[in-house]
């Protein structure tokens, strides 16, 4: 969120995408303005500009359920799967709850997002509602509302779920706006904060160590991936 001068000083979100090719480099892909009220209408609009720009298809898109972006998806790249950020789900789980039921809270949800397979995380979380669910009914209505898009990273071990279960890349970066944008206080125009925005983006990763450690992690992932979407993937420097 940004305050900009608009007539007024007013909080605008500004939201950005981060692709990982095939060969396991990371890429910001953009930087959007919205009003607040942002719908299946404006995710098309920037997913259809990300394709025209060479962007063929995607196997597995993580967000943290910005309403109306799954169908954009779907409309844009048929054959995406659609992944929930599972830190996100959690903290909203945490939300709804009183400060001290967090902890026993907590011990009850790890085994539904730890679990082998989507079948055994169905039953852990019909337990931990059978406990939660009666004092806090909307996180039934959360979890279930969201299962569809929880429950595709559990197909993959360990090391590769935690690469593909959150949106943490972006959360990184979002500090780093943050800092920023909060060091200059209000924006001009939206132009400006772009600007703002933009030069912090150069300005990450100068010696490229970042992005080095990150492609020895995702050699595993790659693996997993090639079997999971059999005939999607290329390995080379062009994808």
């Amino acid at each position: 969120m940004v305050k900009v001068r608009d007539g007024q000083v007013v909080n605008r979100p500004f939201y950005v995408a981060i692709g990982v090719t095939v060969a396991g480099e990371r890429d910001i892909l953009g930087i959007w303005a919205g009003d607040g009220g942002e719908g299946a209408k404006f995710w098309l609009a920037v997913l259809t500009e990300i394709k025209n720009r060479g962007v063929a298809d995607v196997c597995m898109l993580v967000c943290d359920g910005l309403r109306g972006l799954p169908d954009a998806v779907n409309a844009t790249w048929p054959l995406t799967v659609v992944q929930t950020c599972l830190l996100h789900l959690i903290r909203n789980t945490f939300r709804y709850a009183s400060r001290r039921d967090w902890e026993a809270m907590a011990k009850n949800l790890r085994p539904v997002y730890t679990a082998i397979n989507a079948e055994q995380a169905a039953e852990r979380l019909e337990d931990f509602l059978g406990t939660w669910g009666g004092p806090y009914p909307a996180i039934a209505g959360l979890w279930r509302a969201a299962w569809a898009e929880f429950i595709p990273f559990l197909d993959y071990d360990v090391e590769i779920r935690r690469i593909i279960c959150s949106t943490n890349a972006i959360e990184s970066l979002n500090a780093r706006y943050r800092r920023a944008v909060k060091a200059r206080g209000h924006f001009p125009t939206e132009q400006a904060a772009l600007k703002c925005l933009y030069l912090v983006t150069r300005s990450l990763d100068p010696t490229g160590r970042g992005r080095a450690r990150w492609t020895m992690r995702w050699k595993p992932a790659l693996n997993a991936f090639a079997i999971t979407f059999e005939g999607r993937l290329t390995p080379s420097t062009t994808n």
